[in-house]
């Protein structure tokens, strides 16, 4: 897919920043709409979902956390988030609920599109394979997105299920949170990297197992691996 073919919706309120956003993009051959608030924004989305959403936080009518919300329900089409916002909660929150991206005003036009161009690459590889894992009592499909424990269909947000996918993906290799985040997330993430102790708290909430076959467990002072013995 070229990016002639590639349509990204922004969604901000501040019309000067839409333009610079869409003059950027529209530059390296994307096609872009803009909309100035979260409802048309959403409901642009459901009339005709584009490729990629750029999503500021603060929206008249309805913010981007609810936006992102109302979108992940349905689709895992990729969102960058966008906010004058830097608190680390922000970024954490924005993550979990499902952001593929996050970047903070002001920003380099250039280094948005840079961000733009990697998220795509990254959605079109998990969409050229499929993906699908499976141990005793545990099958996680990125294919679908979907995850089945002990016979039983488990609701997970798509941030959680890809860390998950990655690390069964190499059984009893040990990674630090910052390798996790810029291999699950697709980006040199500069942010906290606590997020990904929530995610893990999360997921071991969810997967609870007795025979101890196979979890995701802490490596003191490195990070995370999915043992399995």
């Amino acid at each position: 897919m070229s990016s002639q073919d590639v349509r990204i919706m922004v969604v901000d309120d501040d019309p000067n920043i839409g333009q610079l956003i869409q003059l950027y993009l529209e530059k390296e051959g994307f096609v872009t709409e803009h909309y100035t608030d979260g409802i048309s924004g959403l409901e642009g989305f459901r009339k005709n979902p584009p490729h990629l959403i750029i999503l500021d936080i603060m929206l008249p009518k309805m913010d981007g956390w609810d936006v992102c919300k109302n979108i992940r329900r349905t689709s895992q089409i990729p969102i960058i988030m966008l906010t004058a916002k830097g608190e680390t909660f922000d970024k954490v929150l924005g993550l979990e609920l499902g952001a593929d991206d996050y970047i903070v005003k002001p920003f380099d036009p250039k280094e948005l599109v840079a961000r733009v161009k990697a998220v795509l690459r990254r959605s079109k590889s998990m969409k050229d394979e499929e993906q699908i894992i499976s141990y005793p009592n545990l099958t996680i499909n990125l294919t679908d997105y979907s995850l089945t424990f002990m016979g039983k269909d488990i609701e997970c947000p798509p941030k959680e299920l890809e860390l998950l996918y990655f690390l069964a993906s190499n059984p009893n290799k040990v990674f630090t949170r910052e390798q996790l985040l810029e291999q699950v997330w697709g980006y040199d993430f500069y942010g906290d990297s606590r997020t990904i102790d929530v995610h893990v708290k999360r997921l071991r909430e969810k997967l609870t197992t007795d025979d101890g076959s196979w979890g995701i467990k802490t490596v003191w002072g490195v990070g995370y691996k999915f043992e399995v013995k």
